[in-house]
């Protein structure tokens, strides 16, 4: 499992700036990230190499963060690839609340996405079983 890093944004310029900021000055490098916003706000999430140290930072700096576990995936990057991993979680009943791709180079043919599921323990359990390789958290935050 993999700690993903969850910011509430107020929806007001120069917020998503100051946190990217922040990070930065603290030499916390972002490996994925995601925004969802309404007209109000916005929720980013983020893959760091240190996620302890950006809620630390963050959460004095005023910003509200918490942190939820995800999973990492690797799998085939040609078409079809990604089906086949959530293929084996739908019919397992594992629901996907969100998703995001990788930023960066994670290997030649190959695809990393972060997922967050229902059942965290259970889809580990179901991606092992069926070959679908999952990265652990060590990796990559050190990508």
């Amino acid at each position: 499992m993999v700690k993903q890093v969850s910011v509430f944004l107020e929806n007001k310029s120069g917020r998503l700036a100051e946190v990217s900021r922040i990070l930065g000055r603290n030499s916390i490098d972002i490996r994925a990230l995601s925004i969802a916003d309404t007209a109000e706000f916005g929720i980013l999430r983020l893959i760091v190499n240190n996620p302890d140290l950006a809620v630390k930072v963050l959460s004095d700096k005023g910003f509200s963060v918490g942190t939820t576990e995800v999973i990492a995936i690797r799998v085939d990057d040609k078409p079809g690839g990604l089906s086949e991993a959530l293929n084996c979680l739908e019919e397992n009943n594992i629901g996907i609340e969100y998703m995001y791709a990788f930023i960066g180079n994670v290997g030649s043919s190959k695809a990393l996405v972060i997922i967050r599921v229902d059942d965290v323990q259970n889809a580990l359990e179901i991606l092992d079983k069926n070959n679908i390789e999952t990265v652990p958290a060590e990796q990559i935050y050190s990508m």
